[in-house]
């Protein structure tokens, strides 16, 4: 079995937690194979055990990778899809960061994870990609995010008119700072913080979120995820921000801009007593009084 390690780095106080899950793949017999400034980063702190091998890129991870590990925070999780691409390579979240939606395994059950993964006691869950079209190249080889596409105003900028048509079919125009279109995951990510709704993770839909509307009586709304979104972006300012994710290119308003559902998606592994309501509950702190 060999399991590849992404991480964007790592603190002190996480060596240990790290050791850890590395003796539990040691003695299974698991091949690590490191991305390589991770393992730049530990190699000096951990003393390595059995047989190893780094990858720089998603070109270098070879076909018979189980899945991959992500040690940080939902950050590092969306980092993992612009590397195991169209794969089918499941990817598993060990939670270093804040909140944990995606990476929602805590550093206290590496062991448990690591038995789960190792006797294949999990459960995938099959999430969603979106995928931005445009006229011109943007964002290299990897025009797709886990949770949304985002447009924005630049920071000093004022607000932005964004029209919006639905396959096509006017829908509106957003005054606004920006809109976003969020997957099911994406819901409770940067849509969820601008008011928009929770979106079950197997629901066939996209959510459309404004940020900050002029117009008050304008509110999120959810499209099957089988429509095309097309945009017309309108402004006083010389360029717009347009974000699949945590990346981000500026864009004018002569680019041609559309986002549909991606042709794959990507395989999260859920341990078998993690679901997505207990994330809810946990991470939002829903039916937990805090005056007692």
């Amino acid at each position: 079995m060999r399991i590849a390690i992404y991480s964007r780095g790592v603190d002190s106080n996480q060596i240990q937690d790290i050791k850890t899950l590395l003796d539990v793949l040691v003695q299974q017999g698991v091949e690590p194979v490191f991305y390589q400034d991770f393992f730049n980063s530990i190699y000096s702190a951990i003393e390595f055990e059995g047989t190893y091998s780094t990858f720089n890129a998603s070109d270098n991870l070879d076909t018979d990778i189980d899945c991959m590990i992500s040690l940080g925070g939902d950050g590092t999780m969306l980092d993992t899809v612009t590397l195991v691409k169209d794969t089918g390579i499941p990817v598993l979240g060990i939670n270093y960061g804040r909140l944990g939606f995606l990476a929602n395994i805590g550093r206290n059950e590496i062991n448990e994870a690591m038995d789960a993964l190792i006797n294949r006691k999990y459960v995938l869950d099959k999430r969603t990609l979106l995928h931005l079209d445009a006229n011109v190249p943007l964002f290299g080889d990897c025009p797709y995010a886990l949770n949304e596409c985002a447009l924005h105003k630049k920071d000093t900028s004022p607000m932005i008119k964004i029209h919006t048509y639905l396959n096509g079919e006017f829908l509106n125009t957003y005054w606004a700072d920006g809109l976003i279109i969020a997957t099911p995951t994406g819901s409770t990510g940067y849509s969820l913080s601008c008011n928009g709704p929770v979106v079950f993770p197997d629901s066939s839909s996209f959510v459309i979120t404004p940020v900050s509307p002029h117009n008050l009586s304008i509110r999120p709304i959810i499209i099957p995820d089988n429509t095309i979104v097309s945009f017309e972006l309108e402004g006083r300012a010389d360029g717009f921000i347009c974000s699949l994710d945590s990346r981000r290119e500026m864009v004018t308003s002569e680019v041609q801009l559309a986002v549909r559902k991606e042709s794959f998606g990507i395989n999260l592994i859920r341990l078998n007593e993690n679901h997505f309501l207990q994330t809810l509950r946990n991470k939002l702190s829903w039916g937990i009084d805090k005056r007692n």
